[in-house]
């Protein structure tokens, strides 16, 4: 019985010893696929976002009406390279890092409506 056990196992060596290797574009293909799809499902779409924001940030004038981050409404009074200064009640004024602005609910306008 061992005698048949061995002599299968060397016959599966020998089969797999003789089967031919495929080419490695043929074994990296599904990896290049996949890194594909990431990029465009992902990758992609997460730049884009960055992007707009990127842009809403650089947008931003006084009397802008935004909420950060924290989920706080206010109105921009002040503007510099790093920070925002918020007004979010009558005499109450913060000072916020640019990034935490959210949302810009209706921006100002540079033009004078006719």
């Amino acid at each position: 019985m061992n005698l048949f056990f061995s002599s299968m196992a060397m016959a599966q060596e020998q089969a797999a010893a003789a089967a031919p290797q495929g080419s490695p574009i043929s074994m990296f293909l599904p990896m290049i696929i996949v890194v594909v799809v990431f990029y465009f499902l992902i990758f992609r779409p997460q730049q884009k976002q960055q992007k707009v924001r990127k842009q809403m940030l650089g947008e931003l004038k006084r009397g802008d009406e935004v909420i950060t981050n924290g989920g706080i409404y206010g109105k921009v009074t002040d503007l510099a390279e790093a920070y925002v200064m918020l007004q979010i009640a009558g005499n109450v004024v913060v000072k916020l890092d640019r990034s935490q602005i959210n949302t810009v609910l209706n921006p100002v306008s540079d033009k004078k409506e006719s």
